[in-house]
Formats: structure tokens, sequence, C-alpha cells
């Protein structure tokens, strides 16, 4: 039965009286001509656009009456056959692939032309023909998430499976995961996991995997090298580094963010340059040798997730304040302005907030630089209130660090003096 999903009034006419349906293959002419996939349209959309997956990968939705012409084009369905597993090279180091979902485990699906998170660890080791040249690769899908649905229970269930791991003989793990909050997942394992006896690679891209634009293939060929050569261990994102295909770059997990909606170099270390950076088959080294110095393992997995990040505005209303305290919050990390301040209007709470010892932390909405709240007067009473100052974390590495340290303290001068210590580079030199 053909399927019109999305499709109403006009729009469905048009498409029925062309004999089409969503996941049809066809040409469109307008002033230009578009070969593409009829899309579904979402549930609210208006009845005077068709929207076609063209062959590069994007959505384009044509107006109905600019249509001159509409072809019907022989079934093109791009059937994506098992891949064999690979042969094992005995001389070759192990990595482990663990599997959470998102864009770099996302596939078309060629009837729709949608993308959708379905390629398992297998495929998409599978799907990197140069992997089985560097490292016997074993894989495991632990989910299947965009990482917008990643929560923090998913932390703890990678973090878990990690720690199966810490004394196998493996060279390395790489976790494929969604790039939209990849970076909340890197700063938790950072944390809960410091001292790992070898290096984690997470891992993204920003286009799926099956598209010719695809950033999947290097980033995975870039963090196979990375584990297989480096003589490192820690958590790091490995992503593009510029808009070459040459280049990859390995952020320390707690000083990354994704800082672009699209591109493939979307992610930068803030404050600095990556730790590592791989070009044209080497590894080079940027951070000083104090960065890399290896620390005991001892896993602190627990968390409490009664946390708040607090973004200060001009006309940020205290009742707001309140009631995350009034809801039992035990930690509040604010994102302040320039050095780290927020307005005397919330001072008051801020204070009742203090009394209640509840952790109150300040980090900056600036992009770079560090926290200085000896500067100003304003500053000054924010000290006096009980803000403690973060130095140069980044503000959502300490929301995260401030969930970490709740899970793992006795008391609130125990979350104190965690989120005071250099634990995984959160705050550089």
């Amino acid at each position: 039965m053909p399927e019109y999903t999305g499709y109403v009034g006009k729009s469905l006419e048009f498409l029925k009286t062309n004999n089409v349906a969503v996941g049809s293959s066809v040409k469109i002419q307008t002033d230009l001509i578009y070969p593409g996939i009829i899309m579904p349209r979402y549930e609210h959309a208006d009845e005077n656009h068709v929207v076609i997956k063209l062959n590069s990968g994007y959505n384009v939705g044509l107006e109905i009456d600019q249509i001159k012409k509409i072809e019907k084009l022989p079934t093109n369905e791009k059937i994506i056959e098992e891949q064999p597993r690979l042969e094992k090279n005995s001389s070759l180091p192990k990595i482990l692939l663990l599997s959470t979902g998102g864009t770099i485990a996302s596939k078309v699906d060629y009837r729709t032309g949608a993308v959708t998170p379905i390629l398992t660890a297998d495929e998409l080791n599978s799907s990197v023909p140069e992997l089985a040249k560097m490292a016997n690769i074993d894989t495991e899908m632990l989910f299947a998430e965009y990482s917008e649905n990643i929560t923090p229970d998913h932390w703890l269930q990678i973090s878990k499976k990690l720690e199966e791991f810490s004394s196998s003989d493996y060279k390395g793990i790489i976790i494929a995961h969604g790039t939209d909050t990849m970076h909340y997942t890197s700063s938790f394992l950072s944390f809960a996991l410091a001292g790992y006896p070898i290096p984690i690679a997470i891992v993204g891209s920003q286009r799926s995997s099956d598209r010719a634009s695809s950033d999947a293939a290097i980033n995975l060929i870039g963090a196979t090298q990375f584990l297989v050569e480096s003589k490192t261990n820690g958590v790091f994102v490995i992503m593009h580094h510029d808009e070459s295909d040459e280049t990859v770059a390995c952020h320390f997990g707690t000083r990354v963010r994704k800082n672009h909606t699209s591109k493939r170099n979307a992610f930068q270390t803030i404050g600095d340059d990556p730790a590592y950076i791989i070009i044209n088959d080497k590894i080079l080294q940027n951070q000083k040798d104090e960065y890399f110095k290896k620390k005991e393992f001892k896993p602190k997995t627990n968390l409490d997730t009664k946390v708040a990040l607090v973004k200060y505005h001009p006309g940020y209303d205290p009742n707001l304040l309140e009631k995350i305290i009034e809801m039992g919050y035990r930690a509040i990390i604010f994102e302040g302005t320039g050095l780290g301040h927020i307005g005397n209007t919330i001072y008051d709470v801020v204070k009742k907030a203090n009394e209640k010892g509840i952790f109150l932390g300040m980090t900056s909405q600036c992009i770079d630089g560090r926290v200085r709240m000896t500067v100003y007067e304003s500053g000054r009473d924010l000290l006096d209130l009980g803000i403690i100052p973060l130095e140069n974390m980044i503000p959502e590495v300490a929301l995260v660090k401030a969930m970490w340290a709740l899970g793992n303290s006795k008391d609130i001068e125990g979350v104190k003096e965690l989120m005071l210590e250099n634990i995984a580079s959160e705050m550089s030199h």
C-alpha cells in the first residue's frame, strides 16, 4: 500500500495523480532538474510542497505550483547486505568498539531517505575496511540512541561496561556516540574512570556513515591509529580537526565542546590546542607532558543528578532559583557573566542556598578565559556568599563534575574538595 506520511490536501493529490509515494525515486523539473527520493513530511507541514532527498543526501522542498514535470524512475533501492565477519590477524593489537548510536551509527533508509540509528557495531566496523588492517576489532552494541536522548543512566551503563575491560588485553576502546551531547559523556567518563589503564576514544560523525560526505570513516581510522600507536591513557574525543580530510584532532574529554551545528570540524578544545593531532599518519602531541601523567585507577562511578546549571542573564527571576532550592537540588553551577558575576537581585537567594548547604560553583559564559572573582567588588561579594570559582572549567563539564562529586562524597566539604581538584585536566594550567 502506498505511503503518503505527512502529505495532505494539494500535495497528497499531486502524489496520487502522478502515481508516486514516499520512497519513490523521481526526477522533478522546475527551473532546474532535481533527481531524488520522495521523503515523508512532518505532521503539521503545509500542503503546497513535496520534499525529496537529493543524491547528495540533502533534502529540498519543492513548491507544487512550480513543478513543470515529474517522472517516476525505476526503483533504485539500495540494499545493504550483511557484511561477512572480518578475518582476524593474530599479529595485530586488539581494540574494542562499543556502539551507543548517533549519526556515526546511522544509515539512510533508502525507502524513505530518512536517517535512522540502525548500524550495529559490527556493521560500523565492516563499513570501514581499513580498520581491519590496523587492529583486530571486537564489537558490542550497548544501545542505539541519538545523543539528545542519552541520560546520566546511560553514562553509568557505559562506565560499568568499561570497568569490565579495565584489566583486559585490549590496546584501547572506541565508543561510537552521537555528537550533540558527546562532551557530557566524555566528561563523566573522565571523572568516573580517572586513571583508566588504556586510552578511550569517543568518536562521532556529523554525517551518516553511508554518505559521500561522511566523516565517520576518517574519525574511526584516526581513533584506531591513536589507540594502537599512542602511549597514553585517558578519555579523548576524536573528531575532524579542519575542513580537510587529512587531519583528526584528539581532544581531552573535559576540555572540548561542539562549537558548530553542522560542520565536520565542529569540535574544538577550549582555550588551547587539542591534546594530539593526527595528520598524514603521524600523531603529534600538542600539550605538555604534565597533562599526561598517569594516575592510579580507582573507579568512582556513582552520581547524583540533583545539580542545576543556571545561566544568568539580565532580568533573571530570583523565584527560579528559589524553586531550584525547593526542589531539593544539592548543587548549583552558575554560568555567570565575564569574570564570574551574577546580578545583586539574586544575592539573597544565593545566601539562602549557601545556608542550606547547597554547593555553589561559578563558571563563565565566555568561551575562553578564567573565572576571577577577586577583581571587582561584586565578585568578592559573591565569594562571601559562598560561591566557589571553578577556574576555566567549561560550564557543561562543571555540571557533570558536580553530579559525579555529589555521588562520590559524604558531605558538602567532600564535594568542594573534589570540585577543586584537577581530576582529568578539566582546569587547564
